[in-house]
């Protein structure tokens, strides 16, 4: 058999193409932003995780220009070897204060940071409880792990991942994982309950705050911060792709698990390092957030608004308190039909069909950014009133 038989054989894409449904591959024409020009149109924009509205701000743009500037477009090498830079400290150094932790360590990638953090933590005779709605990240990590099991506990269910606690044996290692802010439903981790359960069974956490961060906790500290749970949580990660406006990731927690990670994470010691102009970027949008905590108070206002406004429409949403907004549209048909309404009437949003969601479970990610205005969010619900009234 031809091992490239099956990629001959892939013909989803091309199908939905011809039906003129196929929602992916936009091509954006200006910067991110709360509107933005895709495919000659202009477009109000609902599907970023731009939540601080800072990849256009002109303070990030400068740092990060400044340092391209000073320092080049790469740094050529590991962090290992001839790949760091006192910039990189700097942030580490920074990022550790702000998470209340002693340590921090960079990654070039969100992505990456789950994998380099849970294979280099996870031994062979230790155990991983994952959240059944856990990031993708978080599972490939825990693939590329050696670990004796990995369990999977019903979402946010505080009865099954004790179930599955229980099953494992005294003496193993078992790291609990929890995404803070889960991606696509918007809900938040039962994190004060899932530390109860972690000091009875002798577990350690991991709160994966790539969308927490910016938007729930102490000037957007997260969910271990919205909950007072620091201290109580082991390790805390982040991406740097959503409110600090970059690209990379960190994971931060004790000295001593930050120096394990350092010395034995495979996707850490055999990458190069952030760019400059990256890393810049990403520590001027982190003292940004911690500076304006009035960024943070403006994002949850307007998506506050934009879900009465949608409730009020008769929208079917998921009830929430964060900034993402599933919308149901239960079959993958209709979704793909509403996505294409909505983006010819001039709002762009997410579709998410399985396996990322049950079957029948279809919906569009709404997700919202502390510079959106009312005004935009008054002109998208026209926009869902007329299309759902159609559909």
């Amino acid at each position: 058999m031809d091992l490239f038989e099956k990629c001959y054989n892939y013909t989803e894409p091309q199908e939905a193409m011809k039906t003129g449904l196929y929602p992916y591959f936009h091509a954006l024409e200006t910067a991110q932003d709360t509107e933005v020009v895709m495919d000659g149109k202009s477009i109000i924009m609902l599907g970023s995780n731009n939540y601080m509205g800072l990849t256009s701000d002109k303070r990030t743009i400068e740092a990060a220009k400044d340092a391209l500037e000073k320092l080049g477009t790469g740094c050529s090498g590991s962090r290992f070897l001839n790949g760091t830079l006192k910039l990189h400290e700097q942030l580490e150094a920074e990022l550790a204060d702000f998470f209340h932790k002693e340590g921090a360590v960079t990654f070039s990638t969100g992505f990456q940071t789950n994998l380099g953090a849970i294979s280099s933590i996870i031994g062979i005779h230790d155990y991983i409880l994952n959240d059944s709605e856990n990031h993708a990240s978080i599972l490939d990590g825990c693939r590329l792990s050696f670990a004796k099991k990995t369990l999977k506990y019903q979402h946010n269910d505080m009865t099954d991942l004790e179930r599955l606690l229980e099953r494992v044996p005294a003496e193993n290692g078992v790291l609990i994982i929890t995404d803070g802010v889960f991606s696509m439903s918007g809900d938040i981790a039962n994190l004060p309950e899932i530390v109860k359960l972690a000091k009875k069974y002798k577990a350690r956490i991991l709160v994966d705050d790539a969308h927490g961060v910016g938007m729930v906790g102490d000037c957007g500290r997260g969910t271990a911060s919205y909950y007072g749970l620091e201290d109580e949580v082991d390790m805390i990660m982040t991406t740097f792709s959503k409110s600090l406006a970059s690209l990379g990731g960190c994971i931060a927690s004790s000295k001593e698990v930050i120096n394990w990670i350092r010395h034995k994470s495979r996707p850490f010691i055999f990458s190069a390092s952030i760019p400059p102009a990256n890393a810049a970027a990403a520590l001027c949008a982190l003292r940004i957030i911690r500076d304006e905590p009035e960024r943070q108070k403006n994002l949850i206002e307007i998506a506050n608004y934009m879900r009465s406004r949608l409730k009020e429409a008769g929208i079917p949403i998921i009830e929430g308190e964060t900034a993402i907004i599933p919308v149901f549209t239960y079959d993958r048909n209709r979704t793909f039909i509403i996505t294409k309404m909505l983006f010819e009437e001039g709002v762009y949003v997410n579709p998410v069909i399985p396996p990322a969601v049950p079957e029948g479970q279809c919906m569009l990610r709404t997700s919202y950014t502390a510079t959106h205005t009312r005004e935009q969010m008054d002109r998208a619900v026209e926009a869902f009133k007329k299309v759902f009234s159609q559909v």
